[in-house]
């Protein structure tokens, strides 16, 4: 059965009139700074022949190891100001100079628009949804079913958080039920400012409720595409997300392909102490929409990162690469090029001033 409101809902009105007026849309769409397609032209069998023959380890035969947290673990602020715990495919939770961001937040067992199909969790959640502590915000990159879940959404519009989003992806939001108070929209290299939380709401703790530095989210370029059904193609924008604050800055890349504008991200906003880079649902029949792992250790070049955080592999099931090839080829990028990398098990904070050793623990158990 379809859950009801999973595929959301078009931009209308405002939403709409604001979708024209970008300088990413044309003729009712939005469009990459490069052309782009999803699938290369003429490799559609090529494609279907690889989902039904391929014989990659897609799927790894027992759960990877997570490190299960608790809302009450994040009561005590990161010593050093910056944290950030993976929780599984793109969802990061965000400690930074005083603020809690959550991105891309996907709770739900598929990342579908039905129960019973689609890629299916590798791991349960480390953080169970009821435990997710006070948040600033919720930030996210596009419309997509792994990285806009209704369930999780539901849940956190029942909360005071705000959201921030590319244009268009309001009208989801807003039909789920968040307040369109609460919805901010942006357009590439629009950002906006968390200033002060209104005193009205109750502080979460320590130094995390008493920031008083403003935090600047910048929605920059990615190249990908959206659209939760086959009619609503590229109806709502797509976007990487820099998060700049008075002591720290942090890069996500959400979904992307390999462009030039990681170059200018980095002049504009460069450098970062952390990055949080997608390495993973690669194909060479798709290879505008997703980076492979050694285009993610080449961003991270453009961009100036100090350290890379690989996101967007190890949960679910979305190309057709064995489940673990991502980090092992990202391992190898990274050692040849000199780029520092940390690779956390899922629910496994870092602090970039003290990174861990890389510790295989996706070869465990296969």
């Amino acid at each position: 059965m379809v859950r009801s409101g999973a595929p959301g809902t078009l931009p209308a009105g405002r939403r709409a009139d604001r979708r024209r007026a970008s300088p990413q849309c044309r003729d009712g769409v939005f469009h990459n700074a490069l052309e782009t397609h999803t699938l290369l032209p003429g490799t559609l069998w090529r494609t279907l022949r690889q989902h039904v023959r391929g014989r990659k380890h897609r799927v790894p035969k027992v759960a990877p190891p997570i490190c299960a947290r608790t809302g009450a673990e994040y009561a005590e602020p990161p010593a050093s100001g910056l944290r950030a715990t993976w929780l599984g495919h793109a969802t990061i939770l965000l400690e930074i100079d005083g603020r809690r961001l959550l991105f891309d937040p996907v709770w739900s067992e598929r990342a579908s628009p039905v129960r019973f199909a689609g890629p299916k969790r590798f791991h349960p959640p480390p953080l169970p949804l009821h435990e997710i502590p006070p948040l600033d915000a919720v930030v996210l990159s596009h419309d997509h079913y792994d990285h806009l879940d209704l369930r999780t959404i539901r849940a956190l519009a029942a909360t005071d958080v705000r959201f921030i989003a590319p244009l268009g992806v309001g009208a989801h939001l807003e039909r789920w039920g968040v307040p369109v108070s609460r919805i901010t929209e942006l357009d590439w290299w629009d950002c906006v400012t968390l200033g002060p939380r209104p005193p009205a709401t109750p502080p979460a703790s320590g130094a995390h409720a008493a920031a008083a530095d403003d935090l600047e989210l910048v929605a920059t370029p990615a190249r990908h595409f959206s659209g939760r059904t086959p009619f609503s193609q590229n109806r709502t924008l797509w976007a990487s997300w820099v998060v700049a604050g008075p002591r720290h800055r942090v890069y996500h890349s959400g979904d992307t392909g390999f462009d030039e504008s990681f170059r200018e991200i980095g002049s504009r906003y460069g450098p970062f102490d952390l990055t949080c880079m997608a390495i993973g649902a690669y194909s060479p029949t798709w290879p505008l929409i997703h980076m492979t792992p050694e285009e993610a250790v080449r961003a991270q070049a453009l961009v100036r990162g100090r350290l890379l955080l690989p996101i967007h592999w190890g949960t679910f099931n979305l190309a057709f690469h064995a489940w673990n090839e991502p980090v092992e080829r990202l391992l190898a990028a990274a050692a040849e090029q000199g780029t520092a990398i940390v690779v956390p098990r899922p629910g496994e904070w870092i602090e970039p001033a003290a990174p861990p050793a890389v510790a295989a623990w996706w070869r465990v158990g296969g």
